[in-house]
Formats: C-alpha cells, sequence, structure tokens
C-alpha cells in the first residue's frame, strides 16, 4: 500500500475532477465525483442521500461498484443510501438528517486509499461502510485510525483484521457484519467433511482474503481428520494474473477428491475455464466461496461444447442472513429493487444501521462517539430492537437497545467480529445459482 500522503494526492485528484450538485427529495442534494485514476464517488442508481445540513451526522461508503467485485458490489451498495433513506425519513439522527457520500473503491487497494483519504479528509465523515474486499480495507482502515473514522466493513472477512484487533492496532474504529473466514473456512471444513472428501487442494487468490481463507481451511479440514494435499506448496495466484495455466496443473496434480478455490468473480473465471480446457477438472468436485457467489459467475467461466456450464455441480459457502430483522428488510428491499436481497445487501444495510444507531447513542456525530457506542448498541442488555427507526426513538428516549440486524444478531466482540452462519450453494445445469443447506462453522 502507498503511503498516506501518496494517497491523500490521489483523493485530492479524485475530489476536484468534478463536483455536482443537484436538488433531490426535499432537503436532501445528490452528489458525483469521478476520476480515472484515484477512487470514484458516485450515485447507486437514483437513491443517494446527502442532507443539506453540514451539522448532521455524515457517513460514506466504500465498496466496489466495478473492478473484481463489481457483481457483487453492485447490488451491495444500494443497501447504504436505502437505510439512509429509511432513517431521514423518521427524523435523521440526533435531529438532523444524515448525509451519505459514496465512493466506488474499484476492488483496488489504491482506489481505496485514495477513497478512504478524501472521505476521512475532504468530506469529513464519521463512519464509513466498507470496504468488501479485504484487501482494500487493509489500505482503508490504516487511514481510518489516525483520522478516528469508524469503518465497518460488511464482507472483509481475512483473519488478519481479528488479529490486528486484538494487538490493539485499530483501537476501536474497526467492525464488520460478515463473519471472518475463520468461521467460513470451518464451515466449509465441515462441508468438505459431510460430502466424504477425505484429499482437498486449494488455489487461493494471492491476497489477505485468499491466504487467510486457506490457511484457516487447512488447519479445520485436518482437525477434522482431511488431507490438504498440497500443503506444502500451497497455489496461491497474482490477483492480476490473466492466464492460469500452470496453477490450474498445479491445483489438480494427484486428483484429489476436491478442488477449493478461493477466487475473486474475474480471475476465478477465467481459472476454472482454463483448468476445463486441460482436461484436469474431471472427476473432481469444485468447491468455491463467497467471493465468486454472483448469478454472473457460471456463463463467466463458460459452457462446454455440448452446452453444459462448466461449473454445473460445483458447490460452495457464502455468510448467510438469519437475523429477526431480516423478514423486514427483505420486504423493503423487494418493494424498492423489485428482486429478492443479493448477497451481503443485509450485511450492509446491517454496517449503516450500526453507525447511526451508535451515533445516537453518543448523541454525537463523531467517529470517536460511534467507536464507544457500537458494542453497546449491538449487544446484551438493552430491549431487543429490529427496526432501525424504532431504536433511535427508544435511545433518543436514554434507553438501552441490543439491534438485531438483518444478517444475524451482530453481537460484535471485543475485535470487531460477529459469528455468523453460512448458506450452502450450488450452480445447476441451467446456470443458475441456488441455496441449498445451511452449515454452521461449529
Amino acid at each position: 500500500m502507498k503511503k498516506t500522503i501518496s494517497a491523500f494526492a490521489l483523493a485530492i485528484t479524485t475530489f476536484t475532477t468534478g463536483f455536482l450538485v443537484a436538488a433531490c427529495d426535499g432537503n436532501t442534494t445528490t452528489t458525483s465525483n469521478t476520476s480515472t485514476d484515484g477512487a470514484t464517488s458516485t450515485p447507486a442508481g437514483s437513491t443517494i442521500t446527502a442532507a443539506s445540513s453540514t451539522q448532521g451526522l455524515k457517513i460514506g461508503s466504500l465498496l466496489p461498484t466495478t473492478g473484481d467485485l463489481a457483481a457483487i458490489g453492485q447490488q451491495m451498495v444500494e443497501s447504504v443510501p436505502l437505510l439512509v433513506n429509511t432513517v431521514n425519513a423518521c427524523g435523521g439522527v440526533n435531529g438532523q438528517p444524515v448525509t451519505l457520500v459514496q465512493v466506488d473503491d474499484q476492488t483496488d487497494p489504491k482506489a481505496g486509499a485514495a477513497g478512504m483519504t478524501k472521505l476521512a479528509t475532504l468530506d469529513k465523515v464519521a463512519g464509513v461502510v466498507g470496504s468488501f474486499a479485504s484487501s482494500v480495507s487493509s489500505a482503508a482502515i490504516s487511514i481510518a485510525v489516525p483520522n478516528k473514522v469508524m469503518l465497518i466493513s460488511p464482507g472483509s472477512t481475512s483473519p488478519v483484521f481479528t488479529e490486528k484487533a486484538a494487538k490493539g492496532e485499530y483501537k476501536n474504529f474497526w467492525a464488520r457484519t460478515a463473519p471472518p473466514d475463520t468461521y467460513q473456512a470451518q464451515a466449509l471444513a465441515q462441508l468438505a467433511n459431510q460430502k466424504g472428501f477425505k484429499r482437498v487442494s486449494t488455489v487461493v487468490i494471492n491476497n489477505d482474503y485468499g491466504v487467510g481463507f486457506e490457511k484457516a481451511f487447512v488447519q479445520a479440514f485436518e482437525k477434522l481428520g482431511g488431507t490438504v494435499v498440497n500443503k506444502s506448496n500451497p497455489v496461491r495466484y497474482d490477483p492480476k494474473a490473466t492466464t492460469f495455466d500452470t496453477e490450474a496443473q498445479a491445483a489438480f496434480a494427484g486428483k484429489p477428491d476436491a478442488v477449493l478455490g478461493v477466487f475473486y468473480e474475474e480471475t476465478g473465471a477465467l481459472f476454472l475455464k482454463s483448468a476445463y480446457q486441460q482436461g484436469v477438472t474431471q472427476g473432481v468436485q469444485i468447491m468455491l466461496t463467497d467471493g465468486v457467489k454472483s448469478d454472473t459467475f457460471p456463463e463467466r467461466v463458460g459452457k462446454t461444447p455440448d452446452g453444459k456450464y462448466i461449473v454445473a455441480g460445483a458447490i460452495g459457502t457464502v455468510p448467510g442472513s438469519n437475523g429477526k430483522g431480516l423478514e423486514a428488510f427483505t420486504k423493503l428491499w423487494q418493494e424498492k429493487r423489485k428482486s429478492p436481497p443479493a448477497p451481503y445487501t443485509p450485511h450492509g444495510w446491517d454496517a449503516a444501521a450500526l453507525l447511526v444507531l451508535s451515533a445516537q447513542a453518543a448523541k454525537e456525530n463523531t467517529g470517536v462517539g460511534i467507536a464507544s457506542k457500537i458494542r453497546e448498541v449491538a449487544n446484551d442488555p438493552g430491549v431487543e430492537v429490529t427496526d432501525v427507526c424504532e431504536g433511535l426513538k427508544l435511545l433518543k428516549e436514554g434507553k438501552d437497545i441490543n439491534y438485531q440486524g438483518a444478517s444475524g444478531n451482530v453481537d460484535i466482540d471485543e475485535n470487531g467480529d460477529v459469528v455468523g452462519v453460512y448458506d450452502v450453494w450450488t450452480v445447476g445445469d441451467d446456470g443458475k445459482i441456488k441455496t441449498v443447506e445451511q452449515v454452521s462453522p461449529k
């Protein structure tokens, strides 16, 4: 990652390339900032909301609408303005509307650092929903902490964050609503064991997400009596790679029962297509993770000459949603978006909800205030609430709450982590992804 001063220069470029203000919904405004060499700040559809007052709570989102995780990010990013609009419709936070500034991190740590610097130093937000890629969040948190901005990720699952938080490096300015990969790896190891796989090989994207997941899976699978056949010679590919012939041969060598691929969509599709074209996938179960659970993924990988999807029959895991607030969120999402919630949209909603509820509990619109109250509003004791407006009302009355989210109970521990459940998904013969069961990490 570049030093902060470099990121700040990029952010200045981002900020000065364009600034557009247009009226929207009475006292709200819409902003749009774009740049070709830094982060991009853009409206999510037509719902981005920013209050005209500069005195109220200001938050940001730092999520990927372009790059390797765009297919997931473009859906997830919509959850944040939906939450902000809902909150503003019921009176806002601390008596004023909430401002939202959205930034596209491009699934790139350099752009993410630039975007976080802009949000922290120019927009002066108190909290940020983001990022999704663990590598981007790693870049962003190094800027958020010294600027005292609360960063809540809806999807960065690397175990590295737990380790660094435990050492006190984040000073309580970090949390996430998706559980860390230590839990997902345990859940996937349980799934592999249930399927009777004894010998599994791994191939991962060479970043915090991929390597952290790989290490956690190896440990969990071995505890269950399984063998990771390439443990001593792991296959890790460059995130910017475009050819994968060598990696595919290495990952499938020795005909393991299954190959676990920890990918992002674009590079994962290229890898699996290359593996199929080399004829090494036959008779080997493909196991995948949340990074590729997208409706567009099977089409990206492609079809066989007889018209079958290459990844048909693949199975994978993704953080599931089982919170008490899920039904209400799903209803609202379907009313606004005319489709079921996509993966991680409940986690994005909950991340934004925790920011606004914590600010109200602190009775101040600062990152310090949010960080001081986030565990208080997320955990026992307190009145259980699933409706963010009800939660704000009780907090204004001086009562304690225990927010029950759409993604889960979002009980935040001392390291900013939550424990969740995992959906098991598979690719059908028609190329459609469907959830078939849930699996627990325990």
